[in-house]
């Protein structure tokens, strides 16, 4: 499929249609005998999923597989991410897919192989790595059947297990994801000192620690406040601590860094609304850190299930949005205006509330509806 694909006449096609009507596209039939107009229009979309997700694949000669396996590739910026955690001599990606994470993470590795057991995707990454001037040994094996026959050892061991129902919108279990972490940690174990495993971002924290004892750090990676990633670090010594690090990509917020369980020794302190509000960012609230922030910044929350948080001086380095505001009520909305509306612990969602006092969404004005420990309050930027 690669060499077809590589056509210069293929390739100029493709380019040319690049903002074509893919739907209208594929209505028209194949200007090449050994390529169909679904080939073509893969490649199309591949180009466009790459501006976005991950801008380095941009160039002449990059082909671009199914878009289930875009759309299962980490980001660019997540696989930068991780990239800078570790590194050694020997890496080993065992779920390779498309090779996003495998490209970055092997940058501080000597040695790297990439096993997949889809023999076409596997073809296009090799192809793509040769045209990026990238090396590697590519395996196409079943995962299992590489762990029964391996002999050698790896500094790092990365896996990205896929859902085994895709239509499946959450996945909590790690029974639940192909390979099953359960069924083989003992063997990685054997073959590596260090184990990284990218996960869902529904994934419950405490689940996991308790069914994978082996955990060192948990880092929750989030782009522009959309938490994409939880990856997990295992090593054959248990840890008497584990570090988790939140991060917010693309953001100017601190990353914020914690040893699991310290969320149970922390204790709040609630207050009325001050004069800045702060709102702590998605990756902030998968963590759970609720009255650490509280404890740890200085910070008064509003109500035990608001998780928003206050002070009278400002304290720039949170992890999340920072607001100066003051509280207005019900009255004092004047219909029509516009604000950027947000609910938090409160019985309307935004659109009841906007619909409710006539409000258009947008400009640069905020309204936060919530509740303190006096009740229902409304919070108007300032």
């Amino acid at each position: 499929m690669v060499n077809k694909l590589l056509d210069q006449n293929v390739q100029h096609y493709i380019n040319a249609n690049l903002n074509t009507d893919l739907h209208a596209l594929l209505l028209k039939k194949s200007p090449f005998p050994d390529v169909s107009m679904q080939e073509i229009v893969q490649q199309i979309k591949g180009k466009q999923v790459a501006l976005k997700k991950f801008p380095f694949l941009l160039k002449d000669g990059i082909i671009f597989p199914p878009q289930l396996n875009l759309e299962q590739s980490s980001s660019q910026k997540t696989a930068h991410y991780k990239s800078e955690i570790l590194k050694g001599e020997k890496f080993i990606d065992l779920t390779a897919g498309f090779g996003i994470d495998a490209y970055y993470l092997s940058k501080n590795f000597n040695e790297i192989t990439l096993v997949e057991q889809n023999a076409d995707l596997l073809e296009i990454v090799e192809h793509n790595w040769s045209v990026l001037g990238k090396k590697a040994r590519f395996i196409n094996q079943k995962l299992e059947d590489f762990l029964n026959e391996n002999k050698e050892n790896f500094d790092v061991i990365y896996l990205d297990p896929a859902r085994r129902d895709q239509h499946k919108n959450k996945v909590f279990l790690l029974e639940d994801l192909s390979p099953d972490i359960l069924e083989i940690q003992e063997k990685l174990l054997s073959f590596s000192k260090e184990i990284m495993i990218k996960l869902s971002p529904l994934i419950d924290l405490k689940y996991l620690i308790t069914v994978l004892p082996g955990i060192f750090r948990i880092d929750i990676i989030a782009v522009k406040n959309d938490v994409k990633e939880v990856v997990i670090f295992l090593s054959k010594i248990n840890s008497e601590e584990i570090i988790c690090n939140v991060v917010n990509l693309e953001s100017e917020e601190p990353i914020c860094v914690f040893r699991f369980g310290e969320e149970e020794k922390s204790i709040a302190e609630f207050g009325e609304p001050e004069k800045y509000i702060y709102i702590p960012n998605n990756s902030v609230l998968k963590a759970g850190i609720f009255n650490l922030i509280s404890e740890r910044f200085g910070l008064k929350k509003l109500h035990p299930n608001t998780h928003l948080y206050t002070s009278d001086q400002i304290i720039n380095d949170f992890p999340g949005r920072i607001f100066e505001m003051e509280l207005i009520e019900a009255k004092q909305i004047q219909k029509k205006s516009q604000f950027n509306v947000i609910s938090k612990n409160y019985p309307l969602k935004p659109e009841e509330i906007k619909k409710k006092y006539n409000l258009r969404d947008g400009g640069e004005n905020y309204l936060i509806f919530t509740q303190s420990k006096k009740g229902k309050i409304i919070l108007k930027s300032v």
